[in-house]
């Protein structure tokens, strides 16, 4: 039996999490959960799985949710909030393995804490390896906690390393689907829209992570997080456009043999297999491999997708610049939306704040913060102002 704590309960993975906690009574036990501001879900959640804390994001929610339990009658379940609540649900003394799914840093000083005691974590988050990497994998060597990604690129990358050795591997491919404009002419990138953009070919997403996606920064994410996870540099994790997204991603080992991870689409296989690991357990989510028609596979141009090529920089940076490339991004895809910003203007953004930004490594969480909050900043002044009435 594992006691688990969801971080981020009430999104997509957090319920993904639930369902498999349903399915398997008796192999997982719902101790902890954080919440966000959803206090009707959060009362949901509270009624069928009666954990011993929930936190939400904040003080009103915490009171909504407190008065909501109170005038049903349900008791025994502590209710807390902000980062504190966060890091007192990862933190639980009762809890086994924490599912980090909470979007961006706002989970990241709690996904520390669980792997400083050693906890199993089930990674979904991956701002928080892109931002503190660095410091979550080597507190996890001097702690012995066990990271298992739940990110189904990075699933399927940890799946097909079990086919070899680290010192056997040559390098990694993660598989994109290209977004919505791989084929777009360049001459029309400059006019491309956010309803454009939001326009999936494959995936049903966020807003953040749709465009992140189309300018396939999201994929350079995904470079620097699995540098991380797999002590990789970032010449040998590679990105090839596969627009079926059959496959997930695929290892290729030094005497030329690739292992590739195919499975449904449904985000309840990857964290099956991070909450059973090392065991596999018997589900229902079968392939059909009848719909197997033909597989594509293509190079990523880089002067289309300007974002990867700077993601490929920041990783071989480290550090701050890992930071800011994550923390501009996330300011010039909301003024994106916004209307405020183009849709080249996006990369322009990043370029122009790892320029400004220094290199060098935080030694603590507090100095990813801080140098998140200062990227942040940069990115704000380097946006368009707005025009002055005359």
């Amino acid at each position: 039996m594992k006691n688990i704590a969801i971080l981020g309960s009430t999104g997509s993975i957090g319920t993904s999490t639930l369902d498999i906690c349903q399915r398997y009574p008796d192999r997982y036990h719902v101790i902890a959960l954080a919440a966000g501001k959803n206090v009707a879900t959060a009362l949901e959640q509270c009624r069928q799985w009666r954990p011993a804390v929930i936190s939400m994001a904040d003080e009103p929610s915490a009171d909504a949710l407190t008065q909501q339990l109170k005038s049903e009658g349900i008791t025994g379940i502590e209710v807390v909030h902000g980062t504190a609540g966060t890091v007192r649900v990862a933190t639980h003394p009762d809890v086994t393995f924490v599912v980090s799914a909470i979007v961006g840093v706002a989970g990241l000083e709690a996904t520390y804490a669980a792997v400083a005691l050693g906890r199993e974590i089930g990674l979904a988050n991956k701002e928080a390896m892109v931002a503190a990497g660095e410091l979550i994998i080597a507190k996890a060597r001097e702690t012995g906690a066990t990271i298992l990604p739940i990110d189904s690129e990075h699933n399927a990358i940890h799946q097909c390393m079990r086919g070899g050795t680290p010192a056997e591997v040559k390098q990694i491919w993660l598989t994109a689907s290209g977004g919505p404009f791989r084929n777009t002419p360049l001459a029309d990138f400059a006019g491309i829209t956010p309803q454009q953009a939001l326009k999936h070919p494959t995936w049903v997403m966020g807003q953040r992570i749709t465009i992140d996606s189309a300018t396939m920064l999201n994929k350079g994410l995904e470079i620097i997080e699995a540098c991380r996870l797999f002590n990789l540099p970032a010449d040998r994790v590679r990105v090839t456009i596969h627009p079926q997204s059959t496959i997930h991603s695929l290892v290729e080992y030094v005497d030329g043999s690739i292992l590739a991870q195919l499975s449904v689409t449904d985000m309840r296989l990857p964290i099956l297999y991070a909450m059973a690991y090392p065991e596999r357990v018997a589900s229902d989510l079968t392939f059909d491999l009848a719909t197997l028609s033909h597989l594509d596979f293509q190079q990523p141009d880089l002067a289309r997708f300007p974002c990867l090529r700077l993601a490929y920089e920041a990783a071989r940076a480290g550090g701050t610049h890992c930071i800011a490339l994550n923390a501009a991004d996330e300011v010039a895809v909301d003024a994106f939306l916004r209307g405020e910003l183009p849709f080249l203007g996006i990369p322009e953004t990043i370029e122009r704040v790892l320029a400004a930004t220094p290199v060098r490594t935080p030694a603590s969480i507090a100095e990813v913060l801080a140098a998140d909050e200062a990227a942040r900043h940069l990115a704000r002044e380097f946006l368009p102002q707005p025009a002055h009435a005359a």
